[in-house]
């Protein structure tokens, strides 16, 4: 009976009830927990900004490139691959903890001792050594979470979730803000990131109402495998070209651009990460469940890219609008030379949660070979853009200290486009659609976020104080753009006002 038990198909919210209720509230949590996460991590970035040095955020964007690498291939894709099956049972969840867990251990030594050769790779700085044998043991803490995380998003629980990451980032915030204004430097960051992963995965494990099995399956592996090793293959890839500015930066330039680099990288990610991740944890599980319904899986791809390009057109052009008011509002000039870095990042985001959006939607249906062509066309364009880009990455002029720095992001924006594209024309066979339908999904909203910018470049010059430009500028902006939406009639903005205002709940 035990074994029975042990073995029985977890039930997921997904299914049941009012789907689109389900996906509503789905969406809300995500969304609320991504808010809060970002909101309570700018207040901490504000203050640690305010505090640290540009070499100081360096020496930590130093070793993010090597934690991104470990806990990418910590997450080894099986977890990816329990949102994408339909039925993962209890001992399908306590096979890809414990694999996790030993996958993290075994990195945690291997970089363990390879810390003097980073050290080595970035400008010989030894104060290195400490700071990374300290962070690398947050991918251990963070193993233990993964699953727990994954099963919540799986049910389509995510409540919890968002608790728990908004706790994390409070307790990391008091921890890191305290240490940098006690002059701790770099180690305000490390102890701050360590903290978040400490709590975030205890209120987890204490409150999820779900422990493993004292058990691994090898066939439950296995299983995972054809799914989760292409997964884990394009997750490590992504991550590549992800992290590959950073170390070209840090190892070729210095630990001071790197921190200007650093800095804008940063905040980008802020909203383009965030969006990304919205989309994954609300839609894969939700388009998994229809895969074997062609003409209803093609129409909510369609819905779902509809709302992306309602939310990620109009989010990130005004970001980018604003980004000058934006950083004189919280670091007054201190970090003028990442403005236009961050700008450019803020762009290349659209392109880039385009892309991995088209990536969960193949995903979604376990095309592992499409997923594997993505990833080798963005490192293909990734790469040639490096090769034009990187005999220029150390030039400065006499006003622009990291002039080399820019042109190297401009040619990671123009690879992000051609990802963007060929990734688009992979995702049309699996879903149905046409070329023509996907742009048309977009088109409006693109035309509607253009012409709402039109008054929010006109207020960059105004005479007041940046803070007083970010308020006219936003609120311009949101009436104007959705205002427009109204008139036009828009079903995607129809339907987010109606849950916002309760409409899906009265007429359930």
């Amino acid at each position: 009976m035990q074994e029975c038990k042990n073995n029985d198909s977890e039930n997921s919210g997904a299914g049941s009830g009012n789907l689109k209720l389900t996906v509503a509230r789905t969406l809300k949590w995500n969304v609320i927990d991504r808010l809060s996460s970002q909101l309570l991590y700018a207040v901490t970035g504000v203050v640690l900004a305010r505090e640290l040095s540009d070499t100081e955020f360096g020496l930590v964007g130093a070793i993010m490139v090597f934690q991104m690498f470990a806990e990418r291939f910590i997450e080894s894709g099986f977890a990816s691959a329990l949102l994408q099956r339909k039925s993962p049972t209890r001992l399908d969840y306590s096979t890809v903890l414990w694999f996790n867990l030993f996958m993290a251990v075994t990195l945690y030594i291997i970089l363990f001792l390879l810390a003097p050769w980073i050290a080595d790779i970035f400008q010989k700085n030894e104060s290195l050594i400490p700071l990374s044998r300290v962070m690398f043991l947050t991918f251990i803490i963070n193993s233990l979470s993964i699953v727990q995380s994954n099963r919540l998003i799986k049910r389509m629980e995510t409540r919890l979730v968002a608790v728990s990451n908004s706790i994390g980032l409070t307790a990391g915030a008091v921890v890191g803000i305290y240490l940098a204004v006690s002059g701790y430097g770099a180690w305000a960051l490390v102890w701050q990131a360590m903290t978040v992963a400490v709590v975030k995965t205890a209120i987890l494990w204490f409150s999820s109402g779900w422990t493993p099995l004292m058990a691994f399956s090898y066939h439950a592996l296995k299983s995972f495998f054809k799914i989760g090793a292409v997964v884990m293959l394009t997750s490590l890839l992504n991550t590549a070209f992800q992290s590959i500015g950073s170390f070209l930066i840090g190892s070729k330039v210095n630990i001071g651009s790197l921190g200007y680099y650093t800095q804008a990288d940063k905040w980008s990610k802020m909203a383009v990460v965030s969006i990304s991740q919205i989309f994954a944890s609300s839609f894969i599980p939700l388009l998994s469940s229809v895969q074997d319904d062609p003409e209803r899986y093609a129409r909510m791809c369609g819905k779902v890219h509809r709302f992306a390009a309602y939310l990620l057109f109009p989010g990130m052009c005004l970001l980018a609008v604003m980004a000058t008011p934006i950083f004189h509002t919280l670091f007054e000039t201190k970090w003028d030379l990442a403005i236009i870095l961050f700008q450019l990042m803020v762009i290349r985001g659209i392109f880039f949660t385009l892309s991995n959006l088209y990536g969960n939607f193949i995903l979604s249906v376990a095309r592992s070979r499409r997923l594997v062509a993505n990833e080798v066309i963005r490192g293909t364009a990734t790469i040639i853009a490096i090769v034009f880009t990187l005999p220029y990455i150390a030039t400065s002029t006499s006003d622009n200290p990291i002039h080399g720095v820019e042109i190297f992001v401009w040619g990671q924006l123009a690879a992000t486009v051609v990802t963007w594209f060929v990734s688009l024309l992979l995702v049309i066979r699996i879903s149905d659609r046409t070329l023509f339908s996907y742009i048309g999904d977009m088109l409006p909203y693109i035309i509607i976020t253009g012409m709402s910018l039109i008054p929010c470049i006109m207020l960059l010059d105004a005479p007041i104080h940046p803070l007083l430009i970010c308020i006219l500028q936003a609120s311009v902006f949101i009436a104007i753009y959705i205002g427009t939406n109204a008139m036009l009639k828009s079903r995607i903005q129809a339907d987010v006002l109606s849950y916002l205002l309760g409409r899906f709940r009265r007429n359930t």
